[in-house]
């Protein structure tokens, strides 16, 4: 560019030149105007500085191999510990489920099982396996694979990631811990890369007090102990009684196992119960968590990665090293001539200054799981090789509904429909996040009755009778010490001050204590966010409504059989039930038959977006967003809402050339 810009500036001294030859020392007008015409036409072969559409235009492999840069090393390759990236893009390129999910429509597609039906009821599910799936060793992949896969889920316990997902499947051990592994550490600042912070302990801090509507200094905090006030397993085995002691009715129930609802059906048929219908359980089983480990997972425990266990997965891992893993095409998995690449290299990276500089410099073809600091994200986004995608992570305000005047649903919408939420992503966050008109990722019109609408939120308010927000009380508003929160409550009682003249009493809390505010009560609305990690509708909503899993009496028929079982019984056509086992399960002395429920912990057991945009538990405010940087001469590799790129598509097009500059003659 340099040299065309010479030759241009060299161009219109010649002409300068010639015209003081030819014309002498004229100094007539028109001396001027045909000078001004040639320097006008010697412009016109001036371009404007042409800006490379790609931050690295650097050549592609000559050979299949993608390399990719998602982070640190990965701590483990047990799907049932891979609670986000690195861990789970590792697992989803080595392990296989029932189903995979399509990375661009996020619907379920058939991977280890290649037809599936339901009960009407859509709380039996029956998957039938491919008969030519294999584990890496040759060994075929069963539904007992599945089966013992899933037992081993519940025996994990806390160990195991996301296992608010499992809490749906009937007989599944459930008891949550203080900290979900699918929330990030409370209190750390915000990355406004990907804003997914903790959600049991709904994201912390301590205790300020701000007079209404502004936030006063903070004052001195104490830090409450770490403790958890999750609710104890309802089917756990009961504590040792003493002697003597009168077993109780109670005591009764909560011996009794329910039998698990994960049963092979032969060696390619597996049937899965649920407690609540899901029409959509397809979906969630695609998640990481429920891929089968082989042999029970023994291999699985060692403390240090193991580059020789068994998997079934498109890919096998050929090696682990400082300069991260390598796997290779699977030569028994059963659709491998449908992939394309030979070799994958995930590349670790300690901090995203290094994984752009290997991007740079052409060692990596893609770059994902990154903390981009703002400014890094204001020069990479004019790049067509950057990409922004809105992420399930969800941040939002929870109403404690059993309290007046939140009791009342007109209360709940006049404050959801009073904050401009745009307001909040384009100004507070800097951009950063997407405003949340509902609680999925998802843009319809379905969720327009969350947009910003005042004059509506005020009739709201003057019908519940807190016209011009006479005698309302102060809102109690507890979040989490972050910077990035402050602003946003700040914000938002703003709004609620200037459209309804509403108070707000902002209170912050570290982790510990915000739990303990959630189970006593002592809140008008407390801060959360929760990370959605799959695309299915009813575990979301359980996972973001919490409800508590508990054993109840089940009134029999007639006939002594279980309404419950009844109404499966025509679903089941593929089993045949044990009567011994039918017997074991009813041996309580009054034969009280038990089955599980999920119960809310605020009145109402929410399933679907729907019935949460309709009943309006919680006030979502935005998502947040992650970032990546895919080179141009790779296809197929598709960023999601869920962070799931899929590997099983990925073309390299090793022809494609860096544009050059064409030179002038």
């Amino acid at each position: 560019m340099r040299t065309g810009k010479m030759k241009i500036s060299t161009k219109i001294s010649d002409c300068f030149r010639s015209f003081s030859r030819s014309l002498s020392f004229s100094r007539s007008i028109y001396v001027f105007l045909a000078f001004s015409s040639l320097f006008l036409v010697a412009c016109n072969e001036l371009k404007k500085p042409q800006i490379t559409p790609f931050y690295a235009e650097t050549a592609p492999p000559q050979k299949k191999e993608f390399r990719w840069s998602n982070g640190k090393m990965p701590k483990s390759f047990d799907p049932a510990r891979a609670g986000a990236p690195p861990e789970t893009d590792v697992v989803r390129a080595i392990f296989e489920g029932l189903t995979e999910t399509d990375p661009i429509t996020l619907k379920p597609i058939p991977a280890i099982a290649a037809e599936w039906n339901s009960s009407k009821d859509f709380k039996t599910w029956t998957f039938k396996l491919r008969r030519d799936a294999k584990w890496s060793n040759g060994k075929n992949v069963t539904a007992k694979d599945f089966v013992s896969s899933w037992r081993r889920l519940g025996k994990l316990g806390a160990q195991a990631a996301h296992r608010d997902l499992l809490q749906n499947i009937v007989g599944m051990p459930f008891e949550k811990s203080a900290v979900e592994s699918s929330t990030v550490a409370a209190d750390n600042e915000i990355d406004l890369s990907r804003i997914a912070e903790p959600r049991s302990p709904l994201l912390p801090n301590q205790s300020v007090v701000a007079t209404p509507p502004v936030l006063l200094p903070t004052p001195d905090i104490k830090t409450a102990e770490n403790q958890s006030n999750q609710p104890k397993i309802q089917n756990a085995p009961p504590a040792p009684e003493k002697i003597g002691e009168k077993k109780n009715e109670s005591k009764i129930a909560a011996s009794l196992d329910v039998k698990f609802g994960v049963e092979a059906l032969g060696e390619h048929a597996l049937k899965v119960s649920l407690i609540a219908p899901d029409k959509d359980f397809p979906s969630l089983v695609a998640h990481p968590i429920f891929r089968p480990v082989y042999d029970g997972g023994a291999s699985l425990e060692a403390d240090k990665l193991d580059a020789g266990i068994v998997t079934n997965g498109a890919f096998r891992i050929v090696s682990v090293g400082q300069d991260g893993v390598t796997l290779d095409r699977s030569e028994n998995y059963w659709n491998k001539s449908e992939i394309q690449l030979e070799r994958v290299r995930f590349v670790p990276a300690e901090n995203a200054e290094k994984a752009l500089s290997a991007y740079r410099a052409g060692e990596v073809d893609a770059v994902t799981n990154v903390e981009f600091e703002p400014l890094a994200l204001k020069l990479l986004t004019p790049y067509d090789d950057f990409r922004r995608t809105t992420h399930s992570a969800v941040n939002f305000y929870e109403f404690n509904s059993k309290k007046a005047p939140f009791d009342d649903h007109r209360v709940r919408e006049a404050l959801a429909i009073s904050i401009d939420r745009e307001r909040l992503t384009e100004g507070d966050t800097e951009g950063a996040t997407e405003p949340a008109f509902g609680f999925l990722p998802i843009i319809g019109e379905k969720l327009s009755k969350l947009t910003q609408n005042t004059e509506k939120a005020k009739q709201l308010l003057t019908e519940s009778g807190y016209a011009n927000g006479e005698n309302f009380p102060t809102v109690k508003l507890i979040i989490n010490r972050n910077d990035l929160q402050r602003k946003i409550a700040r914000s938002v009682a703003r709004m609620w001050k200037q459209s309804l003249n509403i108070e707000t009493e902002i209170v912050v809390k570290d982790a510990a204590e915000i739990e303990a505010i959630r189970e006593n009560g002592d809140f008008d609305l407390v801060r959360r966010g929760v990370v959605l990690p799959t695309a299915n509708e009813t575990a979301n909503m359980l996972k973001i409504f919490e409800p508590q899993k508990k054993l109840v009496k089940q009134p029999e028929t007639e006939t002594g059989e279980s309404a419950e079982n009844s109404s499966q019984s025509a679903a089941e056509d593929d089993s045949k039930t044990n009567e011994t086992e039918k017997r074991a399960e009813l041996k309580a002395a009054d034969k009280v038959a038990l089955i599980e429920t999920l119960e809310p912990n605020n009145g109402i057991l929410i399933l679907t977006e729907d019935a949460a945009i309709a009943e309006l538990p919680a006030i979502p405010l935005y998502f947040s967003t992650s970032y990546s940087l895919v080179k141009p001469y790779i296809s197929g590799f598709e960023n999601n809402t869920l962070d799931a790129p899929s590997l099983k598509d990925v073309r390299i097009d090793i022809g494609w050339q860096p544009k050059k500059e064409k030179s002038e003659s």
